[in-house]
């Protein structure tokens, strides 16, 4: 592998990482705004009241619980979809570092191994150039 070909992955790597914090950023958002519709629905359970209201930019507008109840339910829904295609995101990420990671380590073992290939050929070739010298080049 040459030096441009594993700077191209380790600039892969790079990228795939930055993404996969990105997709970590989002899956704890949507599980933070499931946990909220959790706890919204608790309180639209617990209360006594028939009618409640519901935020909409600057006014609040009358809703009965039954209608807040339904409209949270799907929100919650929602975000629950989306949290398992942010997973299956965030699983195939991880597993395609994984193999990005192993590659670029593996091209490195190699390199490693061809330099140690290279280390022990100029160890050789100094033994025997020493020993040339020593024995006054009588070969």
């Amino acid at each position: 592998m040459s030096e441009e070909d594993k700077r191209a992955m380790i600039m892969e790597f790079e990228r795939n990482r930055q993404l996969l914090v990105s997709v970590s950023s989002q899956k704890q958002q949507l599980s933070i705004q499931i946990e909220i519709m959790k706890a919204s629905l608790e309180e639209l359970s617990k209360t006594k009241e028939t009618k409640v209201y519901k935020a909409v930019g600057n006014l609040l507008v009358p809703k009965t619980v039954e209608e807040m109840k339904k409209e949270t339910e799907e929100r919650k829904e929602s975000f629950e979809l989306k949290l398992k295609t942010v997973e299956k995101q965030e699983e195939s990420l991880l597993k395609k570092l994984n193999s990005i990671k192993s590659k670029i380590e593996g091209k490195e073992k190699e390199n490693d191994e061809e330099d140690d290939d290279d280390k022990k050929d100029k160890k050789s070739r100094k033994w025997s150039l020493s020993f040339l010298v020593k024995n006054n080049n009588k070969f």
